[in-house]
């Protein structure tokens, strides 16, 4: 597969359902990991099952309108701040699709751990420059205070209170990203294929 057929997309009827409706997954996943306190984002499945099926662009389209939505409708600042995050991933999560890193279980894991360094990368310096280097999730920062209190450095909290929330969101978001996509029939998925002509649902 050639970088155009990676980057190619159809901005159709198909996919400019497909992003609400992603963006409507992210924001419910977010919400119940909210509510729940959980030590998982759960606002990336969505975004990981647009960027599966309409390729890197959707995806990453996906992932910054979900977080600029829920930052403005909730009021939650932080969110808004990870939109770049939320941008990359449904990007690099679209690359390894359309590589075949989603065709079988062993391969969502890999794309599983890249899109959790993706996440690493770039949430942890935003971490650091907006909120001192912590996550906002209880988790997460709760392993970001020890971490401190054994006086380690600044960063090194930081990154450790990314890893410990990201990796396992990422591998679980991949697992139900990857099941769905499963679950879905051929005559669905086949309207996101960039190769070919769009065909009728009927």
């Amino acid at each position: 597969m050639t970088a155009k057929d990676i980057f190619r997309t159809k901005f159709d009827v198909a996919s400019i359902v497909l992003i609400p409706a992603c963006i409507g997954i992210n924001y419910i996943g977010k919400l119940f990991a909210s509510a729940l306190k959980l030590p998982l984002w759960l606002d990336s499945i969505g975004t990981c099952l647009g960027a599966c099926l309409g390729g890197p662009i959707i995806g990453g389209i996906c992932g910054a309108a979900n977080n600029l939505i829920y930052g403005l409708t909730t009021g939650d600042s932080i969110t808004l701040i990870y939109a770049l995050t939320s941008l990359f991933i449904g990007f690099f999560v679209g690359i390894m699709a359309r590589a075949g890193f989603m065709k079988s279980f062993p391969r969502s894991i890999i794309t599983a751990l890249v899109a959790g360094a993706v996440a690493i990368a770039i949430s942890t310096p935003l971490n650091i420059v907006f909120w001192g280097g912590q996550t906002g999730n209880v988790w997460g920062d709760a392993v970001f205070a020890a971490s401190q209190a054994a006086s380690l450095p600044l960063w090194l909290s930081s990154l450790f209170d990314e890893i410990i929330v990201d990796v396992p969101d990422k591998i679980i978001t991949l697992i139900l990203t990857f099941l769905i996509l499963k679950a879905l029939p051929d005559k669905l998925t086949s309207l996101y294929d960039a190769s070919d002509e769009v065909e009728r649902l009927d």
